[in-house]
């Protein structure tokens, strides 16, 4: 999913692709983004339909790092929406149609009707369950991810969710500036096209973490 002239650029500067030869299961938490239905079921207003077709990765690399000790999160987006109004106005007001903009505002309210987490999804009752309120779920006041993750002692993120060159990358690149280490799990993600995703990719493999699929992943758990 990367170029060829990426890698070569990424290898000539660092001397080799990927940053991580092994992974700590105990140090490591798999966040995954908006893997809910407003953005995952069929007709939904903020559809990515290549959503569902990570679904498998990610159950996999979810079942893999429990096994393992490591710790699962599940990040969904919810905004306070009142009337046709919300807490994040400068998104629904300007990002938003108005034809979409009040089944937007519902399906991302509190209890609305895309906030449950997709049903194919194997969520477990270990697992961390949270809201964000932005794209990124590490940016100052959307999210409780960062004190979870200090809390517990977390350094490394695996990244899964959609989109992959949105909330995914948003997170992303906060936690490489907080000091996370940061892996985004390139089966495990999703955009809107294929363009939009392999972009994403080189960014974060570039300046901000490493890319590797969730079986390369589940190759470097290490305890």
């Amino acid at each position: 999913m990367i170029s060829q002239h990426i890698i070569d650029r990424v290898v000539a500067r660092r001397g080799r692709l990927h940053i991580f030869d092994s992974i700590n299961p105990a140090r490591t938490a798999m966040v995954v983004v908006d893997m809910q239905k407003t953005f995952c079921e069929p007709g939904a207003p903020a559809e990515v339909p290549a959503s569902r077709g990570i679904i498998a990765p990610i159950n996999r690399l979810a079942a893999g790092l429990r096994a393992a000790g490591g710790t699962v999160i599940w990040c969904t987006h919810a905004n306070v929406g009142v009337g046709t109004t919300s807490d994040w106005r400068n998104f629904f007001d300007h990002f938003v149609s108005d034809d979409l903009r009040s089944r937007t505002i519902e399906s991302l309210s509190p209890g609305g009707s895309g906030q449950a987490i997709w049903e194919e999804l194997d969520v477990r009752d270990g697992d961390v369950k949270l809201f964000k309120n932005r794209y990124s779920a590490l940016v100052p006041g959307s999210s409780q991810l960062e004190r979870v993750l200090r809390s517990l002692g977390l350094d490394t993120l695996l990244i899964c969710g959609t989109k992959t060159n949105v909330c995914c990358e948003s997170t992303a690149r906060d936690a490489m500036m907080m000091d996370f280490k940061v892996i985004m799990v390139a089966d495990g993600t999703a955009a809107l096209s294929e363009r939009e995703h392999q972009a994403s990719l080189e960014n974060i493999i570039q300046q901000f973490g490493d890319v590797m699929t969730a079986d390369e992943i589940l190759e470097r758990l290490v305890p």
